[in-house]
């Protein structure tokens, strides 16, 4: 006879994470007494096989976290349990870089053209999205005014259709203008990607000079609850609360984010536009004026349930935005002309879906879909007749002897005719991108990506009045390929790529009949990165492709003073781009980084802003720029670089310094009629060449209580001065050069569940210009509070 005993085991599974909720990579996962034992991947995943059933010692270590030893009961055959650990010192992952890659560096060292922004610290600080983005290497957001009001991001020369602006993947438009990065705060985000150029293979789209994707906070590994508030000058008050809960037995999470922002954005201005008109119709500029009907609220939500880390699904998500928006229009393309009583209301309704897994059906193949679909309305107002001054009051004229209020013509408004008009916009994006590993270091790509947009405008002052060309919509169809390899001991990555889209726009002409205009057009580029010595890797990429216009760029945005352009073609760009990332010194107490960039580029119909003279007719004062349209440009040619340092000394003190310096040209020798183009070789207008940003942090523990934490912070930026329209021979209408500097300070309880902090933002109150010459806001000092609570109970 004989006795066979088989011992009970199980499988353990899960994730070491910071209570934050930030993946702990490389860390060992150890079953006390026993051989078994696990390393956590890049998104601090683990498994240990094999583990008896009973009462077992989970122990955790790694150099830049503290060990930890976790009790657990095993008793059924697999466990999903996740970890959450210290860092040491109380310094973020990111602070103690050690020899690992992690995320952002390998993101940067892919051969893509790209920067990371993680806004750990920054979600702590009275700063918006926008704000982070400005002080990255080679980005300017042009922003007409101050918050709320229409943005365009700049890469390098590259704007407009050019640049893809992302919400997980996603482009950002489809939410509508109520949910944008200028009301997104830093807390509700992981991570901002940059890229300049060649867009990796889950970004595939009508793309040229390279995208901002902006990644929303995830990690449900601990469950947790965050809420922020702040107030600051002109009347600005902002908050955000969100919370994350996943039950770690089933799989089931939610997540929900909120924002609320107001502001009177009644800031003072004293450049060149702060004029008032007397009576006797003389110009007086150069007054000090404070901004008037400028007022800007926004409230969203965002609201996500499903599951993640399941057997059928790494993340299975159901969502829905909801947003709302007003927003004050206090002048037109530029400030010659104050405004009152013109405004907008945007309302958004967005359904989402979404779904990832690895090993879909068999080991190595991966589906990610992602789609939405976006209900968006704008309501803009503009029927007052009364014409005013920068100081508030009515412009007045002399009439029979007696000062009289100067209106406009009846049917007209603040810009042109009168209107009270609803548009009503449905937009889809479906995203799909499934990809195999045929072996190890070698990854194909099949992407595609869906969008259409449809439009209609409704003349709500005649509602019986047949609108023309009310039937406006756009459709884009993009198929794209890639191929990743990773060869040579893993130094050599390379990403080739290949795509074609089929654009088409489609109207209602003037006669009543439908055109149709369809675009077809290929497209490849190619990345790659060599990894020299350990510290330093040369990376390059091209891209020749062919980007369409946006509906709003065809079709114009009555509410952003954009006129339409039925004949807007697309435009085809031929990059390069060639650079370095070195790290030059790491010891225990200093690091010292270096990273630089060439690119040149060549656009041909180049789309771009052309300002447009007064719609109003009779105005007399000089540059009254209100409106604004795209056109094509012709030919034109940028080349320049970027570059930026990084120091670190012992985990405290940070300092950073970039800057961004190009031509972008005019390269049309000759016009229609065969004589010489005058603005041939010329800089292009209204784009700034050279920028300059530096920034310093240090970090001081156990100032007030022991395991408290001080932060200081400065920042300063330099922007050269540049031209605002082509020919100024006067010099009236060139922006400046611009010297801004900002300083703030946090300090974070010991139990690390407050934060409190000051920024003093533009302390030197310079005069800070952007869009055609809009001034931005002087000094403000702002306040904000913090609280997070972490590691709910989630079984």
């Amino acid at each position: 006879m004989s006795i066979t005993v088989v011992g009970q085991q199980s499988t353990i599974t899960g994730k070491i994470h910071l209570a934050s909720g930030e993946s702990v990579s490389h860390a060992t996962v150890r079953v006390k007494g026993t051989d078994i034992s696990s390393m956590s991947d890049k998104n601090g995943q683990y498994a240990l096989n094999n583990v008896p059933y009973g009462n077992r010692e989970i122990q955790i270590t790694a150099i830049e976290i503290e060990s930890k030893t976790v009790q657990l009961k095993v008793h059924k055959p697999i466990h999903n349990f996740s970890i959450a650990v210290s860092a040491t010192g109380d310094i973020a992952i990111e602070g103690v870089e050690v020899s690992r890659m992690t995320e952002k560096k390998e993101m940067e060292t892919s051969g893509f053209a790209v920067a990371v922004i993680e806004t750990k610290e920054a979600s702590l600080r009275n700063l918006t999205t926008n704000e982070l983005l400005d002080r990255a290497v080679g980005v300017r957001v042009r922003q007409n005014g101050g918050v709320g009001s229409q943005v365009e991001y700049n890469l390098n020369g590259m704007s407009g259709s050019a640049v893809g602006i992302f919400l997980d993947g996603t482009p950002i438009a489809t939410f509508g203008s109520s949910f944008n990065l200028n009301n997104i705060p830093p807390a509700m985000i992981e991570r901002i990607e940059i890229y300049k150029g060649v867009l990796p293979s889950h970004l595939t789209g009508d793309y040229v000079g390279g995208a901002i994707n902006v990644v929303m906070k995830k990690d449900a590994s601990a469950n947790n609850i965050t809420a922020a508030v702040s107030y600051g000058s002109f009347n600005t008050y902002q908050a955000d609360l969100s919370g994350m809960y996943r039950n770690q037995k089933s799989g089931f999470t939610t997540r929900a984010s909120g924002f609320y922002t107001y502001t009177d954005n009644n800031y003072e201005m004293w450049g060149k536009f702060a004029m008032i008109t007397d009576a006797e119709q003389r110009l007086k500029r150069y007054q000090r004026f404070k901004r008037f009907n400028n007022t800007y609220k926004s409230v969203g939500g965002r609201f996500e349930v499903g599951f993640t880390d399941v057997p059928w699904a790494d993340q299975f998500f159901v969502g829905y935005n909801i947003s709302d928006t007003y927003r004050d229009i206090p002048h037109g393309t530029t400030m010659a002309q104050p405004y009152v009583g013109r405004f907008n209301e945007y309302q958004a309704h967005v359904f989402s879906l979404n779904y990832n897994k690895s090993n879909f059906f068999i080991d190595g193949l991966a589906l990610n879909v992602n789609a939405v679909y976006s209900k968006r309305n704008t309501y803009l107002q503009d029927t007052a007749r009364t014409m005013y001054n920068w100081d508030g009051t009515p412009m007045v004229r002399i009439l029979n002897g007696e000062p009289t209020p100067l209106v406009r013509r009846p049917g007209q408004g603040q810009q042109g005719e009168a209107v009270m008009t609803s548009i009503d916009r449905d937009i889809v994006n479906m995203r799909t991108n499934l990809s195999y590993t045929v072996a190890h270091g070698h990854r194909l790509s099949l992407n595609h990506n869906l969008n259409t947009s449809r439009r209609e405008d409704e003349d709500l002052l005649n509602p019986n009045a047949i609108v023309t060309g009310n039937d406006r919509r756009t459709s884009t169809n993009i198929f794209g390929f890639n191929y990743e390899a990773t060869t040579f001991g893993d130094k050599l990555r390379t990403n080739l790529l290949a795509k074609y889209t089929i654009n088409q726009n489609h109207y209602t002409s003037s006669n009543g009949g439908i055109t149709t205009l369809t675009n077809r057009n290929p497209g490849y580029g190619l990345t790659v990165s060599y990894n020299v010595i350990p510290k330093l890797f040369l990376i390059a990429s091209t891209e020749n492709t062919v980007i369409s216009a946006r509906d709003e760029q065809i079709f114009g945005s009555p509410e952003n003073s954009i006129l339409e352009n039925l004949d807007l073609k697309p435009e085809r760009n031929v990059n390069y781009n060639a650079g370095f990332r070195y790290t030059a010194f790491e010891d225990q107490r200093n690091r010292l980084s270096l990273y630089a960039s060439a690119f040149w580029r060549n656009g041909y119909d180049k789309i771009t802003v052309q300002a447009v003279d007064s719609v109003i007719v009779g105005r007399e004062s000089d540059a009254n720029i209100e409106t604004t349209r795209y056109i094509n440009l012709g030919k034109t040619q940028s080349r320049g670089f970027e570059a930026e340092l990084t120091y670190v000394y012992n985990n405290r003190l940070s300092v950073l310094v970039n800057l961004s310096r190009f031509n972008s040209l005019m390269k049309v020798k000759y016009d229609e009629n065969g004589r010489l183009n005058r603005l041939y070789n010329r800089q292009l207008p209204n784009e700034p060449y050279f920028m300059v940003n530096a920034s310093a942090q240090y970090r001081i523990d156990n100032l007030i209580q022991k395991r408290s934490t001080v932060n200081f912070f400065y920042n300063s930026g330099y922007v050269a001065p540049f031209q605002t329209v082509w020919i100024d021979s006067d010099g009236w209408f060139t922006t400046p050069r611009q010297f801004y500097h900002d300083i703030g300070g946090s300090y974070r309880t010991p139990n690390g569940r407050f934060i409190v902090s000051v920024d003093v933002k533009n302390i030197l109150n310079a005069e800070v210009y952007d869009n055609f010459g809009v001034q931005k806001p002087g000094r403000g000092v702002y306040m904000k509070l913090n609280y997070m609570l972490n590691n709910l109970t989630g079984k």
